[in-house]
């Protein structure tokens, strides 16, 4: 498996001068080929604000997470992560941020452990040994360490996904459907990490295909269809939140134009 290399960073807290946004995102698109993914996403996400993104597959919530954490460029529109811009920061973005993607980003020829430890002395960590042993402890992985990763079930590398995506304490978290492939257990710890207050302006943004936990985790509602915001609202009403998707859903698909979103 060829992981991607990560930056350099080390942990990091919001920048001193407290930018107004952890992402502000203005009229994003992204096209692969004539497959039109992102169609002028306007997003804007607030520190200590979590925010679930739902939508059908092909309404480009995974190009926007992948866009969001400098994985992908967008064709045109503005970008701030953290006040800074991906295009002339990408270093500094990658910083602040955590991500969770469907590619879980381990090697396969290395341990669980050896995986972590890799990645922490990429970010540049001190007391490795001690992170990659609570990051693993967090997610319930500890007695895995000494597993190749290739050995892993879907769910496991999963976990460790999330491990690594924590290892450097980041003040914004980017996961595009880390429950998948989680069962009851991992599932409430995944709850816990999301829910967590101990850093009260820690901000994230999460897709998930799950209506009723979406809504129950967060602060506010984003649904996406065709590559675009189509709606957003507060969280909490899983009912409200199940109707304005179905609405969002049905005007996508009597309006769609074009080539689909990714």
């Amino acid at each position: 498996m060829n992981a991607p290399a990560p930056a350099h960073p080390s942990p990091s807290s919001p920048p001193s001068s407290s930018p107004p946004l952890a992402i502000d995102a203005r009229g994003l698109r992204k096209a692969y080929g004539r497959a039109q993914a992102l169609r002028g996403v306007d997003l804007r996400l607030g520190w200590g604000e979590t925010l679930v993104a739902l939508g059908a597959n092909g309404s480009g919530k995974t190009t926007l997470v992948k866009t969001l954490a400098t994985l992908v460029k967008p064709d045109s529109g503005e970008l701030r992560v953290a006040g800074m811009s991906p295009r002339r920061s990408g270093a500094s973005v990658r910083r602040v941020i955590g991500v969770v993607t469907h590619e879980p980003m381990l090697y396969d020829d290395l341990t669980g452990g050896e995986n972590l430890r890799f990645f922490a002395r990429m970010f540049g960590l001190d007391r490795v040994d001690e992170r990659v042993a609570r990051a693993a402890e967090r997610l319930g992985v500890y007695s895995r360490l000494d597993d190749k990763a290739r050995a892993l079930s879907h769910g496991l590398r999963r976990r460790f996904s999330i491990a690594r995506a924590l290892l450097h304490d980041p003040p914004l978290l980017l996961m595009d459907e880390p429950d998948s492939g989680l069962d009851r257990d991992a599932l409430a710890l995944l709850d816990t990490i999301i829910t967590d207050k101990s850093n009260p302006q820690r901000a994230a943004l999460i897709t998930t295909h799950d209506i009723e936990r979406g809504a129950a985790l967060c602060d506010r509602v984003a649904i996406l269809a065709g590559g675009r915001v189509a709606h957003e609202m507060p969280g909490g009403d899983a009912s409200a939140v199940r109707a304005a998707y179905a609405e969002c859903a049905a005007q996508s698909t009597s309006g769609a134009d074009g080539a689909a979103a990714v």
